[in-house]
């Protein structure tokens, strides 16, 4: 075998072991945890951490936006976030009931109007009144009564906020404002948004 013949095969063979190693050392430490050094700070880890996966506190978000709110009795608050008018012609007024009182409040039964079998418990009794258009809407049912509505309401604890919604046909896009009203609570002029 000739010098170049022997330079040949070694310049392969070291290629070959240097190809190996390279292989086996990307393959190593793969499932080994990192070394105290090779770990982020802790700062730098926990904030991408919270920030993905930690669940959003009651403190970390904006309250949302009030637009009426209305006293009913024993200490509720009916408090009114959005009367969102939709393209199919709906108006849909939502927020949150709140028990400012001491003590569990149970007579919602006033809510709910009339209605005594299809939406029990709701806010079936809701109605939003256009004064310029002079009429007066009521909470629409679907065809076997059911409200298109929060129904369920039966006890709301002391310190407990519950969320609400009503839907009812949408007054004429020139009205920008109605009057809430739900029975036991004073009505409530909000404005509407879509």
């Amino acid at each position: 075998m000739s010098i170049r013949q022997k330079a040949e095969v070694r310049g392969g063979a070291a290629v070959a072991v240097a190809a190996v190693l390279a292989l086996s050392l990307a393959g190593c430490g793969s499932n080994e945890k990192p070394k105290d050094s090779q770990k982020p700070p802790a700062s730098q880890s926990q904030g991408s951490t919270s920030q993905k996966s930690a669940p959003a506190t009651a403190g970390s978000q904006a309250p949302p936006e009030v637009i009426g709110t209305t006293q009913g009795q024993s200490g509720i608050v009916l408090e009114i976030n959005s009367a969102e008018r939709d393209q199919d012609g709906y108006l849909t007024v939502s927020g949150q009931i709140k028990n400012t009182g001491s003590a569990p409040f149970a007579q919602t039964a006033a809510w709910r109007g009339d209605e005594k079998t299809a939406s029990p418990a709701s806010v079936a009794g809701a109605t939003i009144v256009d004064n310029a258009g002079k009429k007066r809407y009521y909470v629409l049912r679907d065809t076997e009564g059911r409200c298109a509505c929060t129904t369920g309401l039966m006890v709301i604890k002391a310190g407990e906020s519950v969320p609400f919604f009503a839907q009812f046909p949408a007054p004429p896009t020139s009205t920008t404002e109605v009057v809430f009203g739900l029975p036991t609570f004073a009505a409530a002029t909000i404005k509407i948004s879509g």
